[in-house]
Formats: C-alpha cells, structure tokens, sequence
C-alpha cells in the first residue's frame, strides 16, 4: 500500500498512515454546524466529511473550509423529508423527478465545494411496492445519477443499511449491493463500505471487506453494538487497521457517535498505530 499522510494529528508512526476524517453530522455535534470545521482543525484533522450540507448555503460552508484550511471529500444526496421519515430517494417510483432534482443539487453542492463524493441513500420503501420494481427504478437512477456525476468526474456510492437502526431501508445486503453495482455497470458508481453497519447485517465485516475491496471508494467505521468510536464495542479494530493499512488506498470517515465528549473520543487513535505495524 503507498503510504499516506494521515489527516488527524499525532505520532509520526500513525502519520504515515490512513486519511482519518470526522463526520461533521456526528462529531462533535456539541456545537452548532458551521462551527464544528473550527473543531475538526484544532483537533488535527485536515479532512471533513458530512451527511446532508443542504440547509446551509455552499458560500458558507465554503467560508469555513477555506478559513479552516479544510478539504471536504464526502456528502450525502438530499434524503428527503427526513423529519417526516424519508432516507433517501432512488428506491421510490413515484419521486424519480424530486431524485433527479437530489442529483442535480448534489452536484452542484460538490462542485463548489470540490467535494469529490456523493452517497446515494436507496430510501425506505414501503411493504406494498413490489422488490423488483423498487430494484429496478433503484438502478435506473443511479444510472441517472452516475451518468450526470460522470460529466464532472464525481462519484456516486451507495451503502447497505442495517433494518436495526432503519427499518425499511432498501439496500441492506451487501451481496445484494454487488449486484444492483453489477446491473449500473458504471465506472464511477461504486460501493461505500460502513464497517458498523456491515458488522450489524452480516457479521465478519472485515472478510467481507477483502471480499468486495475491488468496489469500494469509502470506508466508514463505528464500532459494534452502540456505533460509537472504536474500542468501545466487540469489533476487532486492531485486525481493520492493521488490514487497511497495508492494502487500502483510501479514506476511512469517522461516523460514529462520540460516547462521551467528542474531543475525548479520539483516544483510540493509537490502535490505529499497533493495527498498522
């Protein structure tokens, strides 16, 4: 693996090697939004990632990346109403025009902000749509929305969902990922691999991972059972790093919710260090 500065402070050993970055939509969310870039700086980091930036403007999140000297490399397509249930879109046969809008919004939020990413939420969808039908108006959008992200070299992901924490969400199989990816048959459509939510669907996330490693173009990572920060659960991070050190090329985002103070959370970074030895 070519080695990588990582983009959280701290020893040197670690420094060399995974780009680490915090969720903004989970990490420290005891402060308001805008504020949370300041954070993320004076906690070491150089990279951000967030869910869903739609409620603020892209000159202000663009005013606090570049006053932080932040880069941002992932987002989310708007959800819909997420207060009214909707998680995500494409799934849906009756609001392929509202997705379409979604697309064209996120492209135009990664562009400005020159965040290279954007993760396609499949939605819930309800007992009485027919499966196949919701497979095929899935893939037929993310057809739409790989071919339109194409046109400005972004990325679209999509990321199994465990039903434990949302019950519904149409893509919650991995096996079942790999395929709907094989039928949008698109280069720049690909997998985001949560190990949290991987951990919870299947078990044995990290052969799943080496599995499927050829799809995947994000890596998120939680712990197992409460998706809070690593060394807080049954998962075996030393193995995940150590793993992903060695043989992953990519950025792994912090999205877990801190079990106590954010800024006490990173403490398990030296985990990292010993994985990746």
């Amino acid at each position: 693996m070519r080695k990588k500065q990582l983009a959280t402070g701290g020893s040197p050993e670690i420094a060399n090697s995974l780009f680490v970055l915090p969720n903004l939509s989970t990490i420290f969310t005891e402060f308001p939004f805008l504020e949370r870039f300041q954070k993320a700086k004076e906690h070491g980091f150089s990279l951000v990632e967030c869910q869903f930036p739609y409620e603020y403007s892209i000159e202000e999140i663009q005013r606090e990346l570049k006053r932080h000297e932040l880069s941002m490399v992932l987002i989310n397509l708007h959800p819909g109403d997420w207060k009214k249930g909707d998680r995500g879109l494409a799934a849906d046969p009756e609001r392929i025009p509202e997705f379409r809008t979604s697309v064209q919004q996120g492209i135009r939020y990664a562009n400005a902000l020159k965040v290279p990413r954007i993760h396609c939420m499949a939605g819930i969808v309800s007992e009485s749509l027919d499966p196949e039908t919701a497979k095929q108006v899935y893939i037929e959008n993310l057809k739409y929305a790989g071919t339109e992200a194409a046109a400005h070299g972004l990325t679209i992901l999509i990321e199994p969902i465990n039903q434990g924490d949302m019950p519904g969400y149409f893509l919650s199989d991995i096996h079942q990922a790999k395929a709907i990816l094989n039928a949008v048959n698109l280069p720049n459509v690909k997998l985001q691999f949560d190990f949290y939510h991987i951990e919870r669907i299947h078990g044995n996330a990290l052969g799943l991972f080496q599995q499927y490693a050829d799809r995947v173009d994000h890596v998120q990572i939680a712990d197992v059972p409460g998706r809070h920060e690593p060394g807080t659960g049954n998962m075996d991070y030393q193995s995940i790093f150590h793993y992903l050190n060695r043989t992953y090329n990519g950025f792994a985002g912090l999205e877990y919710i801190p079990l106590g103070k954010s800024e006490d959370s990173f403490s398990w970074l030296p985990m990292m260090e010993h994985g990746g030895r």
